[in-house]
């Protein structure tokens, strides 16, 4: 349950309300303290702003301010007609995916094999029985995708699949980091398929997985890097 902002603050002698400032900040970190206690998780839609206020016992103005400098720092979205969902759990992460909104694709793919390189030869050694259960599929989903013609598709199945892969890693610092840089990914993917999908980019991933799921960190990384060139 969201706690109330108003029941921790010192009102004064005169009990009046503390400054509107004062409370904006407050219903800022009580937020914060939501999203990183895994109460609305990375993906997930924050209550609306009428349940918000009411919980918190504020305003709907000071929630509507507080979600609003949440969503400049990156952690929140706002989406049309939806609502509004957590997008990052870290503001520096947040940071991190503004900086790669402007990085060029060189750039962009040269960070790719960093992260996606390192965490094949971690999930190589660290891969539990379930990592293996959900690589499969997401490459069996990934190769689906493909078939479709559909580029959208496909770009998120890829997409899915290196996220198994980092989370088959087991570090979180580098999945989260990871996470931040996906709206770029997406580009990448998209313009090395490019919009026709023609057989000759389609890129296999089944080796990358076999080295994964084999144990063997040294080809996991080859086979990451193999994919991600800048020539």
């Amino acid at each position: 349950m969201t706690p109330s902002v108003n029941s921790s603050v010192e009102t004064g002698s005169a009990g009046r309300r503390p400054p509107r400032q004062t409370l904006v900040r407050q219903v800022i970190e009580s937020l914060r303290e939501q999203i990183a206690a895994g109460d609305w998780p990375l993906g997930s839609r924050i209550p609306t702003e009428p349940r918000l206020a009411e919980a918190l016992g504020v305003g709907r103005n000071t929630v509507r301010e507080a979600v609003r400098a949440l969503v400049h720092a990156g952690v929140l979205e706002c989406r049309q007609g939806s609502g509004t969902y957590v997008v990052s759990t870290d503001e520096l992460a947040s940071a991190v995916a503004r900086r790669c909104a402007t990085a060029e694709w060189r750039e962009t793919v040269e960070v790719r094999r960093a992260f996606e390189v390192e965490a094949a030869r971690l999930a190589a050694s660290r891969r539990t029985p379930d990592d293996l259960r959900l690589l499969d599929q997401a490459l069996a989903d990934r190769e689906a995708a493909w078939r479709t013609g559909d580029l959208a598709q496909f770009v998120e199945a890829d997409v899915a699949l290196h996220q198994a892969i980092l989370a088959a890693a087991h570090n979180d610092m580098l999945a989260e980091l990871y996470a931040s840089i996906g709206a770029a990914m997406r580009a990448t993917v998209a313009e090395a398929v490019g919009p026709q999908m023609h057989p000759d980019q389609h890129v296999d991933h089944a080796r990358l997985v076999t080295a994964i799921r084999d144990g063997d960190p040294d080809l996991a990384a080859r086979e990451a890097g193999a994919y991600l060139t800048t020539d």
